[in-house]
């Protein structure tokens, strides 16, 4: 790692919006959106903030592999297969989140809600019954233990903390946790603020989410492809990963936005 302050800042910058990028995963959103849901009744405040607790558990995995790779940079070496593996395991999930997301919002009926489809979520039943705050955190940290989540860490942290010391693999850990959070945090809000309004509503706005949600997975996928690919690419986004990352996760809020707006035209027209 550049050992300068305007290196480490550099990579903080980079690992804050991969971690904003992480948290817009279709699995983090599905099981946001189910956790929400499942405690929107009796537990509204904790549906408010599932999405928090829920990266608070997975970020602390995330920290914790982190500072074991900065620990052992010196003495590790990773082969180069290892990335690529990560690579086509992460393009292979996003392409299939993004088709079952697909063949979930062509198949809604016009009076249903679209909801997320993850895949994780449909081996962990549980996920998305969680009842308190420490059970939430927990559901996270599960969800950290998938292969495409601690190759994806394990990279960058090697990147970024040789040299650095587990002090820097620590900080860039919580880095990652604070931009996976506020997405993370967003999507609860959004939920647990869809709820509370009118079918007709909820219905169109969470169509308008489901296509940004399909978007996203094609879009990431494509990227993550395009980047192994073409070394001509790797060398143009050299520096610019953080304006590629931004313009895939400018997609949410500018779907949060439209969904209330369209949304809120109709329930006028037709309230």
């Amino acid at each position: 790692m550049d050992p300068t302050p305007h290196g480490l800042l550099a990579w903080l910058g980079l690992v804050f919006v991969l971690g904003l990028r992480h948290g817009l995963d279709a699995d983090h959103l599905a099981t946001i959106d189910g956790l929400a849901r499942f405690n929107a009744e009796r537990r509204p405040r904790l549906a408010r903030w599932t999405g928090v607790l829920f990266s608070l558990g997975h970020g602390l995995v995330v920290i914790g592999v982190s500072v074991l790779m900065a620990a052992l940079a010196g003495a590790l070496h990773i082969p180069a297969w290892f990335g690529a593996v990560g690579v086509w395991t992460s393009v292979t999930l996003l392409t299939l989140i993004g088709l079952l997301n697909l063949l979930s919002l062509l198949r809604a009926g016009r009076d249903e809600v679209v909801r997320p489809v993850g895949l994780k979520g449909r081996y962990l039943r549980f996920a998305t019954r969680a009842r308190s705050p420490g059970a939430v955190l927990l559901v996270g940290a599960l969800f950290a233990f998938a292969f495409d989540t601690l190759s994806q860490t394990a990279t960058w942290a090697l990147a970024a903390s040789s040299g650095g010391g587990w002090l820097t693999g620590a900080l860039l850990g919580a880095v990652f946790m604070l931009g996976m959070m506020l997405s993370d945090g967003l999507n609860s809000l959004w939920v647990a603020r869809l709820l509370a309004r009118a079918d007709a509503r909820a219905r169109l706005a969470s169509r308008i989410m489901g296509a940004t949600v399909v978007g996203l997975s094609f879009g990431m996928a494509a990227y993550e492809a395009g980047s192994y690919f073409r070394p001509a690419w790797s060398s143009w986004e050299a520096g610019r990963e953080w304006l590629l990352s931004v313009a895939l996760i400018a997609l949410l809020p500018l779907a949060f936005v439209l969904a209330a707006a369209v949304s809120g035209r109709r329930s006028l027209r037709y309230g």
